[in-house]
């Protein structure tokens, strides 16, 4: 049953990302969406390491857009 959970759970992480060209922006709404960085990892088939670092790339200059305003 749980793998069966698994499978439900990586379809929808595709179809919430289907839309979606850059790694980026895939990684981010996985990320919203309650992915952990291995499982955002596995589904878009890179490195954790990877993923870690475009997350944290992406929050660094969110953060430096909202101070500017």
């Amino acid at each position: 049953m749980e793998n069966s959970f698994g499978r439900v759970e990586r379809l929808l992480a595709l179809l919430l990302i289907q839309d979606l060209t850059s790694m980026k922006e895939k990684a981010i709404r996985l990320s919203i969406a309650g992915f952990s960085n291995v499982e955002i990892a596995d589904i878009l088939q890179t490195s954790n390491a990877v993923v870690a670092q475009v997350l944290y790339t992406s929050r660094k200059s969110r953060s430096k857009r909202t101070r500017k305003k």
